[in-house]
């Protein structure tokens, strides 16, 4: 294929993209399109995105075709002394042909991930006048990136802005309505204990009983704030994943001993079996032990007096399979396909059990990015079981 008809095959792949990119509402899947589309344009190893938060002024990865090189998500880059953060102070393009040899090259992604750069294209996402990322393609698979590579990715970079700006937006209004909707039920309990506390007729059991109620759903809109801040961070990909490789068997003590007093308050026992030959994780050891807190926590509340829990773990050919499992009341069957959705809560138990309805949401996306599953086993009456499968090693 001649130059003239590679160029104008790759226009006509823009205009592919461009339907493509309009009707596509989930972030994930619309950033993992531009750039899979990115690389095969400029016919570069990898391409990434990189999202400009102006608060912070510094940009983090969101997306790469190498997405699964441990510590890569959510990775900082800061505006200054960074090739990207140039393209977001400028807002112009940039050809590196030698990383090595350019003093804005930021080498903080090399140490973290071990990926090698040796050559660089970036273009700045500009929607509305407003920088909201940098577009990147790296290490050319032959020769130099052209005048051809820049003016195409500069054309997807203005289509790519748009759609990520509106896919943003609705994401945002998606998941506020959803919060708000949230909020309705304790800021109501709020107003009617404070209306109430005003009345000269109550007596101070009464007055004690509402100072009460305040207190507990105070808490709960904590709760609820910090789980949804945990929740926005996680699915905006701002949340990075520090691997180490380290002991399952004490990461389950740890757990178990923060949650031995829950535990003890209905004489619920946790057991942790886990085989002396299996092998340490590489994982990220805070997330992962806010998933297995989370679990407990709700293997805890929804268990029975004098019930047990097991924490397990298991190697099964080049993954780690981890379980919690109760001697709980189980879990209605009608309930399991939305256990893992925003606010959900299972009916039967919403009054009494207090939640947020986003911890097994949050377990998921940490889950997620592990590149693991989560799936969950129940039956009424019998109990439930949290199963977590998650690679024994880090993508490399």
């Amino acid at each position: 294929m001649d130059s003239k008809t590679k160029k104008l095959a790759n226009y006509r792949r823009l205009v592919e993209i461009s339907h493509d990119l309009a009707s596509t509402l989930d972030l994930n899947t619309l950033l993992y399109r531009i750039v899979k589309v990115s690389a095969e344009i400029a016919d570069a190893a990898e391409a990434s995105i990189l999202l400009y938060d102006e608060a912070a002024k510094q940009l983090h990865f969101q997306v790469a075709t190498n997405m699964d090189l441990p510590n890569i998500r959510g990775l900082a880059v800061p505006l200054e002394g960074s090739i990207a953060g140039w393209i977001v102070t400028n807002r112009e393009a940039v050809r590196v042909n030698n990383v090595k040899e350019d003093s804005r090259y930021f080498s903080g992604i090399e140490n973290a991930t071990s990926f090698m750069t040796h050559s660089i294209l970036g273009v700045p996402l500009i929607t509305k006048d407003k920088v909201i990322g940098v577009l990147e393609v790296l290490n050319k698979r032959e020769g130099d990136f052209t005048d051809v590579d820049e003016e195409l990715m500069l054309v997807l970079g203005a289509q790519a802005a748009v759609a990520i700006q509106n896919t943003r937006l609705f994401q945002q209004s998606d998941l506020i309505s959803e919060f708000v909707h949230e909020l309705r039920t304790p800021l109501a309990s709020l107003s009617t204990a404070t209306y109430l506390l005003l009345r000269p007729e109550i007596s101070q059991q009464q007055h004690d009983q509402i100072v009460n109620n305040i207190h507990s759903e105070t808490l709960r809109l904590s709760a609820l704030t910090s789980s949804f801040l945990d929740l926005s961070r996680l699915e905006s990909g701002r949340v990075q994943f520090r691997f180490e490789i380290f002991s399952v068997k004490k990461l389950y003590t740890e757990c178990q001993e923060i949650m031995h007093s829950k535990a003890a308050e209905d004489n619920i026992q946790i057991k942790i079996e886990v085989p002396s030959t299996l092998p340490d994780l590489e994982a990220d050891p805070n997330k992962l032990k806010q998933v297995i807190l989370n679990l407990l926590s709700n293997a805890i509340k929804y268990n029975r007096p004098n019930g047990k829990i097991v924490l397990q773990a298991k190697k099964e050919r080049e993954e780690i399979r981890l379980t919690v499992k109760d001697t709980g009341y189980g879990i209605p069957e009608e309930s399991m396909p939305n256990l893992f959705n925003k606010f959900f809560r299972v009916r039967e138990t919403e009054s009494s059990v207090a939640g947020t309805g986003l911890g097994l949401a949050i377990s998921k996306q940490i889950v997620l990015g592990h590149k693991g599953t989560i799936e969950v086993k129940s039956k009424l009456g019998k109990g439930t079981s949290f199963i977590i499968r998650l690679p024994l090693r880090a993508a490399r």
